[in-house]
Formats: structure tokens, sequence, C-alpha cells
């Protein structure tokens, strides 16, 4: 017999948090009543109705639990929940079939110890307790001999899996090969052609001109599909005039707010804990005497100014130091003084005087705030009525009408960003809208709400020359501007070529000592590193820009730094994660073999009754 290592398993897991909360009485698991006792097989064992069941809703309650949202089954379905669920139980059961072949198993003094591991079988004491072990069953339905026989399985099951995934590691030269390349760098120097460059001016473009660059770049002149889109919405800003906000309120709220509005004196304080009064009094003298300073005085302590920094302190906040602190001018130390934490010398920084702010002066603020806080209330109280109306036929002009919702038409792109599609809300909703579509209530984030209808779906189409012109002008002068300064850049690289340096030929430049294909330094041109790593030491490269051309030029390939704490931490992580995919890999082709090896039935009517007893 062999012992399974490590932890229990996820599926225990389940089976135990299924014991401990029903014996709470509040699982709700689907219990199915009839002769179906298996929605299908693996071998020679079934996979049971309620372990299906449990499992399914386990993975749901899973899913609300990270998104914070109610799940129905049907929503379950659509994401294909339940298909994962059957997987994993299939492959379970496979690996079980293969274990029972395999003739592994864990003896009873193994099983004692899973049992004891489990919180919901122990005493008070913290020990396992036959009684507590007895009645979690009971309150589950099962017997014993029934759970201990679920164990015994999920541990030979666990060992065998564990036996698959462990221990595959790949060659050193796999982890060696991918940091060579990662980790490789580019030594380069480039300069950068821009305006004061070219010899003359761009020339005035001509209408045939413009035409011919507008036709060859027509992808930059066409409109993306756009949805004509009409719309009502409401915002809490928008009823901000009719909305009445009770002077008892605020009143309340200033009074809530007090330590915002009042705020006292206080004083910019550093402050140096000394062991002993005689310490700190020796600290004192040797400032008054200037032997030594402030600074000296924590350096020597081994501490920054930023550990001895309180910041701004009231006088509650400095106990029996504040009169002295208090009394004290910007610069000043004073000490010893009492602390908290012993003797301490002060250093004063600064004085921030004591602020009032009275009950008038922080209406209007406290107005707009409450009101705002209001009209989110009466939106949200209204928003289940205007969706009423439309779903009683009422169309958005209706609702217009009748409501306070106002009325808007937007023509909406996936680059559209201004008004209502400043939303992320708004705009998602529009991405998905379609024709079919009827106008609904949808949330902005704010406390406003919205519905649209689409009118029109407009297919890309080229914007009219006329109406795009100074665009087109601007994209010919740079690509006339690129062309010129390629052409000054070529005749520069032929006399680099020769032996003229960047320096000769009255270029300023900028060098990078040794960049890896992934670094993004400040100030780097897009697309000059990828180029860089193309080139042979030595060579020389023209590298066009929008308006603006550099010279490249490479000077070193340098292999990758492996002495650094970053490349030894990325080859174990590549090693670690190649070593995984092998091992997951191998696990999936395992539990395809074995599945192959002893045959799956899946009894789709059992699983179709397992899914109507769910909500």
């Amino acid at each position: 017999m062999a012992r399974k290592s490590g932890s229990l398993s996820k599926t225990v897991v389940w089976i135990i948090l299924a014991l401990v909360i029903v014996g709470l009485g509040g699982f709700g698991a689907v219990n199915l009543s009839g002769s179906v006792r298996s929605i299908g097989s693996v071998g020679n064992l079934s996979i049971s109705v309620d372990s299906y069941a449990r499992a399914l809703q386990n993975e749901i309650r899973a899913f609300e639990g990270q998104t914070g949202q109610q799940m129905t089954f049907a929503q379950a379905q659509q994401i294909g929940l339940d298909t994962q669920v059957l997987g994993q139980l299939v492959t379970a059961r496979a690996f079980d079939f293969e274990a029972d072949r395999l003739g592994l198993s864990v003896g009873d003094a193994a099983l004692a110890q899973d049992l004891a591991q489990i919180a919901a079988f122990q005493g008070p004491d913290g020990k396992f307790s036959r009684d507590a072990y007895r009645f979690a069953l009971q309150n589950a339905g099962l017997s014993e001999a029934e759970f201990e026989a679920d164990l015994r399985s999920d541990s030979a099951r666990t060992l065998l899996q564990g036996a698959i995934l462990a221990g595959n590691a790949l060659p050193a030269i796999y982890a060696d090969t991918l940091i060579a390349y990662a980790g490789e760098r580019r030594a380069f120097t480039y300069a950068t052609l821009g305006d004061s460059s070219l010899p003359t001016g761009v020339a005035e473009a001509s209408d045939e001109d413009l035409q011919t660059y507008y036709d060859a770049n027509i992808a930059n002149y066409t409109r993306p599909e756009t949805k004509q889109i009409t719309y009502v919405w409401l915002t809490p800003e928008m009823i901000l005039d009719s909305v009445e906000v009770d002077e008892t309120a605020l009143k309340q709220a200033f009074d809530d707010r007090a330590d915002q509005y009042i705020v006292p004196e206080r004083r910019l304080v550093e402050r140096l804990v000394f062991a002993d009064d005689a310490t700190a009094a020796d600290a004192a003298a040797q400032l008054a005497a200037g032997d030594t300073d402030f600074e000296t005085l924590v350096e020597d302590r081994g501490l920054s100014l930023g550990d001895v920094d309180l910041g701004d302190v009231t006088r509650a906040g400095l106990g029996a130091a504040a009169d002295a602190v208090f009394d004290a001018a910007p610069g000043d130390i004073v000490g010893p003084q009492p602390s908290s934490l012993g003797p301490a010398l002060f250093r004063v920084n600064g004085v921030l005087a004591a602020q009032s702010t009275s009950y008038e002066e922080a209406l209007p603020d406290l107005r707009d705030e409450l009101a705002l806080d209001r009209a989110r209330r009466v939106i949200e109280t209204q928003a289940q009525d205007y969706d009423d109306l439309l779903a009683g036929g009422a169309t958005l002009e209706d609702l217009a009408q009748e409501t306070e919702m106002q009325l808007a038409k937007i023509d909406w792109a996936e680059d559209t960003d201004t008004d209502i599609a400043a939303y992320n809300s708004f705009r998602a909703a529009a991405a998905a809208l379609t024709t079919d579509d009827f106008p609904k209530i949808d949330q902005l984030g704010d406390g406003g709400v919205f519905a649209m209808r689409l009118d029109t779906l407009l297919a890309p189409a080229p914007y009219p020359l006329d109406d795009v012109r100074d665009r087109v002008r601007t994209g010919w002068e740079t690509e006339q501007k690129t062309q010129s300064l390629s052409s000054a850049a070529e005749a520069l690289v032929a006399q680099l070529g020769e032996g003229r340096t960047f320096e000769a030929l009255g270029l300023a430049t900028t060098a990078e000592e040794g960049l890896t294909r992934n670094a993004a330094p400040d100030g780097l041109p897009t697309g000059l590193l990828q180029e860089a790593f193309e080139m042979e030491t030595g060579d020389l490269r023209v590298v066009p820009g929008n308006g603006e051309v550099r010279i490249l030029r490479l000077n070193a390939v340098l292999p990758a730094d492996r002495g650094t704490a970053d490349a030894q931490t990325l080859a174990e992580n590549l090693s670690d994660q190649a070593a995984n995919d092998v091992a997951q890999d191998l696990f999936r082709a395992v539990a395809t073999d074995i599945q192959g090896r002893a045959g799956v039935e899946i009894n789709q009517q059992a699983l179709n009754a397992v899914h109507t007893q769910l909500p």
C-alpha cells in the first residue's frame, strides 16, 4: 500500500465543506430522487449524480464569490461551467480507475491520520472525535464506510497524479538557451535628423499630390464602422437644481466633518529619541556648543531623517513636550523633552496655522455634496419606473417627454469617447448593441442611467477628400520631409562608412551601452531597439520615423549578464514554467490515454435531470 504525500486534495476539501455546511443546515445541495444514481462512468467506476450536482454548485458559488453577483445555471452553462465540472469529474474518475488497476491504496493508519486533520471531525480539545465524525456523516447522509472509501480513493488518486506531475525537470541547456536569447544586449549609437537638417523647406502640395497621397493611404482616412444611436440619459448633475436638501441634514453633515473644517495649529516636527536622559542631555550640549548638528546625530544613530520625521503634529500629539515645541521657531531644536518612547530632541521645521471654516463658508460645498447624493437616490428609485415604461412599449422619445431623462443622438465608433461615450458602461453597451435590441435602462456608474436604440449601422467608408484635406496635407508634408531627411541621412551614412565620425559630421548622438530586447528606457525612439537587434556589429542603418530620421550604428553585441539577480530569477522562472508546461501536457496525455482504455460513458438524461433542479 502507498501513502499519499502532502495535504488533502481539492476533492476532499469539497466533501468536508459540504459536510460542515450541511451540518449547520444551510448547504442546499441538490438531492435527486428516483432510480438514476449516476451521470456516467469511466470503465467500471460510476460518477454519482450527487457528486456532479455538488461539484457544479461549488463552482457556481465560487464564481459568485469572485464576481459578487448571483449566477443562474443558464449563465453558468453559457460560459461552459457545467462542461468544465463534468470534465474534472471524468478526469478524476479516470485516475481512480487507473489507481485501482495498479493496486494503489492507503492503509488504515494513513487514513486515520487524514481524518484527524479535518476540523469538522475534531472535538473541543482539537483532537479527532468519533462523536463529531459520526454526527457530521449522519447530517450528510453518508456512512462511515462510504466516506472512508471516497477518502481512500482520493488519496490513491492524489498519489498517482503526483507521480505524473513531479520530477519533470528539463535539461539546463533549455533555460540557458532562453536566457541567452532574452538577456542578450545591444550597445549602439544614434543621431536624429529633424527640421534643422533639411536643406530646404517642403514644397507646396498640388491637388494632384494630395489626391495621390490620399489614394495611397486611404485606410488612414476611412471612417470606421459607425453606429448612429439615439439615447436618453439622466445623471445626478442634471437634476441638482430640483433636489432640496434639508437644513438639519446640512448641519449634521457639518458636525460629522468637524475635523475637516476645524483644524488646530500644528508643527512640522522631527523627533530623535535617546535611551536615557544623560545621553539626550549630552547630545543637546554638543548641539549648543556647535560640535555637531541634528543630521549628524541622526546619522550616528543609524537612522535617516525619514525615520525621525513625525510630519505635522498637534499639541495633543506631543504630550508633555507640547509647550516647548510650540514655543519654538522654525529651525529651533528643543529638548531633551519627554516623549512616549523616552527623552528626545525635537526639531521644528515649520508652523501650520490653525484653520477654521464656518458653517456658512462650508455650506455651498456641503449642499452640492448632499444634493448630489440625494439625486443619485432619486434616480435609483425612478430607474425601475423608466424600465417599466420601456417594457410597456414607450419609445425613447416618449420617455424624454414624460420624464426628466434627456434625449440625444451620437455617431459612435470604437474610438468615440466624448459626451456620454466617456462612460465605460455606455461604450460597452454600444459595442454590443444591435438593431434587434430593445431599449432598456442601464447604469452609467456614477448614479446615472441611460437607454439606447441603434438607428443605423454605417459600414466603413472613406471620408471625402474635401472633408479631410487638412489631414491629408499634413500627412503628405510629413512624408516629403521624411523622404528628404532619409536622402540626407544616406549621404551621411556613406561618409561614416568611409571612416568619418558622428562628431566630425556635426551630428549630436545618444549612446546606449547595453539594452536587452525588452528594455524600455525613457526617450528611446519607437522601433529603434528592434532595428538594433537585426544588425551586425559595425553596421550603419537609416531608420525613418514620422517627420524625423535616425542614423543608427551598432557598436557591440553583448551576451546575457548571468551574474545579476534578475538573470538568475529569470532562469529559475523559465525553468519552472517549462517544467510545469511539460507536466501539464504529460498529465493531459495520461488522462486521455486512461479514458481511451477504460471507456467513458455519459448519461445525458441524468445530466439534464440535475440541470433542471438548479436555479
